[in-house]
């Protein structure tokens, strides 16, 4: 399918309209230079709507598009304490008048007398905020499993007084949140067309695995041979790849898409990068945050974008990436996480 018919299946969809697009792509000149590929940078964390934006809202505009036309005044959501899904889902929820509810699980516990980043914005933007404490003997998954079970309570009561809830999962990853992604990647190839390049490699952080289906159901839709390599910033289980693809197949489906099929052998991800895991950094993500900042002035996380430029970095360095090649780093935004808890944000500033 070309451009055209792709963005046509896109339209039928409700939207909400959200973000400022096309986020900008260019060149790193220096960076390009030093590590001797051609490196672009899509600039996702200009999403908007706020200084604060991030990749989210992409999947958000759907999202909420299917929440207003479906008459949900509530809109749930859940995440880590400093969760930058979370942030844009309450500044979206505030856009659109509709009212958002965290369920937020405390991997790093935040300190009410000192409370930062994203978890401030949310109580700046009067979220109702539920934190979900791990307890003695559970792991992070059976709190995060809990947190939706005390939610769902929360949203049957609510619907029993009257209210219409809308569940967003945890990153905004469903088919319907997964067709921001799709759009995105026909974006991507409009902007490169432009610039008189083609993209052989384009490198992303994948936590629940949303971002990545959209972009290889755009991938599929387009026919495009453009490798994706997704990062990923927390421990995965073998069956992660066929649920990402299910995922994507899905989102092709919702778009009306015949004749395509992303299989999970499409997807490459990478776990080599995350630990000693997620919201806790490392020396290779800290050194790829200084090394983008002091060469570029641009500014990583140490949760998501920071760990996934490491993976590009060592891709790049160690030939996995051929000198030569066209390279896109897709930002996904999360910079809020420079002012997180030290816990997060490591040993940033050593010299």
């Amino acid at each position: 399918m070309d451009r055209t018919g792709a963005k046509e299946l896109l339209g039928r969809l409700p939207k909400a309209e959200l973000g400022f697009y096309p986020t900008p792509c260019y060149k790193l000149e220096r960076l390009s230079g030093q590590l001797g590929v051609e490196l672009y940078i899509k600039r996702d964390d200009f999403s908007g709507i706020s200084l604060f934006g991030g990749n989210k809202i992409r999947k958000l505009e759907y999202l909420l598009g299917d929440a207003k036309e479906k008459g949900c005044d509530i809109i749930f959501t859940y995440g880590a304490t400093q969760s930058n899904h979370a942030m844009q889902t309450v500044s979206a929820c505030r856009r659109l008048g509709l009212i958002p509810v965290l369920y937020l699980v405390a991997v790093v516990k935040p300190d009410e007398e000192d409370i930062r980043a994203n978890l401030l914005l949310d109580r700046v933007m009067g979220a109702e905020v539920h934190i979900v404490n791990i307890e003695e003997g559970e792991t992070e998954q059976d709190a995060e499993e809990r947190s939706f079970r005390m939610a769902k309570e929360h949203m049957a009561r609510l619907e029993a007084q009257g209210h219409h809830c809308y569940e967003v999962p945890m990153g905004g990853a469903s088919e319907t949140g997964s067709v921001g992604f799709a759009g995105g990647f026909v974006e991507l190839e409009e902007q490169m067309e432009a610039m008189g390049v083609k993209a052989d490699y384009i490198f992303h952080a994948t936590g629940t695995g949303g971002t990545m289906a959209g972009l290889h159901a755009g991938r599929k839709l387009l026919g495009s041979d453009t490798e994706i390599i997704s990062i990923n910033v927390s421990h995965k289980e073998p069956v992660y790849l066929r649920k990402s693809a299910d995922l994507a197949n899905r989102t092709l489906a919702v778009l009306g898409a015949r004749g395509v099929e992303v299989e999970p052998g499409d997807l490459h991800t990478d776990l080599n990068y995350y630990l000693p895991g997620y919201e806790i950094p490392n020396e290779a993500s800290s050194e790829a945050i200084r090394l983008l900042a002091r060469e570029e002035g641009l500014l990583l996380d140490p949760v998501y974008s920071g760990k996934a430029f490491a993976g590009m970095l060592d891709y790049i360095r160690t030939g996995q990436v051929p000198a030569g090649s066209t390279v896109v780093f897709w930002h996904t935004g999360g910079a809020t996480a420079l002012f997180a808890e030290k816990e997060i944000l490591g040993d940033l500033v050593r010299r």
